[in-house]
């Protein structure tokens, strides 16, 4: 073979292999920009309230979870398209809040416990809904998964069978709303979560250190503590977030206002 051909052959191969580098490249750099895009993104907006009430809101729904804290704490928000009760306590079950609402022809999901404790004339469309039973409701499907205790001492603030923790399919969306619980099997055991809405508070819930260890089993892509007054003022959210990132950074801890 000539010196010419030579040249010829190593320049070829020369501008195949800078194409491939800038190629390999480009796809990185765009993917970069798909992760980026996608972490800032979200389709379904989280509106705390107080404390265990909250809003969520997407493009056709607005779903109320334990609404409480009279018709003055909504009074800046759109009505509600569906409500989701967790538990018969006052700060989860406030009937006054809900005839405030005026929601005579709003569907009420609840656990059994809190059905038996609406009047009659709440609503046209309250829905019993126990642990481990589905529901779907136009654009959304809603499965209630077990809240309880399991510490020996703190067994009879949340008996298991009684209350729900909710899973919800909402808008492109798994979301798990904890209710009041600790690091339950059910809550360590769930999978794909993309919001986690997970409770705080001591001695009715579970620890800051327990509901850490709980995310990091599970890894939602994004939670958010809430519930977290307890009867020595607020948990330490932001220990929350640091036990958590500490092993895993992709998790992104969202500390939102819950309290005035």
């Amino acid at each position: 073979m000539n010196r010419q051909k030579l040249i010829l052959l190593f320049s070829l191969a020369l501008v195949i292999f800078n194409c491939k580098n800038e190629n390999s490249k480009t796809d990185t750099d765009i993917l970069q920009n798909e992760t980026v895009i996608e972490t800032s993104q979200t389709s379904v907006n989280v509106i705390p309230i107080s404390h265990g009430t909250f809003i969520l809101e997407s493009e056709d729904r607005v779903i109320y979870i334990d609404p409480t804290g009279g018709k003055e704490a909504f009074s800046n928000q759109k009505a509600p398209t569906l409500i989701l009760i967790t538990d018969i306590h006052s700060d989860h079950l406030d009937v006054e809040t809900l005839k405030a609402l005026e929601i005579a022809n709003i569907p009420i999901i609840a656990p059994a416990a809190v059905v038996e404790l609406l009047p009659e004339t709440m609503s046209k469309a309250i829905t019993t809904l126990n642990n481990g039973e589905s529901y779907e409701i136009e654009t959304v499907s809603i499965e209630a998964i077990p809240m309880y205790n399991l510490r020996e001492e703190a067994l009879k603030f949340h008996p298991k069978g009684r209350g729900n923790g909710y899973l919800l399919n909402l808008n492109g969306e798994r979301i798990y709303i904890s209710g009041d619980t600790e690091d339950i099997p059910e809550m360590r055991n769930l999978e794909n979560i993309d919001k986690a809405f997970i409770c705080m508070n001591l001695p009715y819930t579970m620890s800051v250190e327990s509901a850490a260890s709980a995310v990091l089993d599970f890894e939602p892509k994004r939670v958010y503590p809430y519930h977290y007054r307890g009867t020595d003022g607020l948990s330490d959210v932001e220990k929350f977030k640091k036990l958590v990132n500490k092993e895993n950074k992709s998790i992104v801890v969202q500390l939102l206002k819950w309290y005035d």
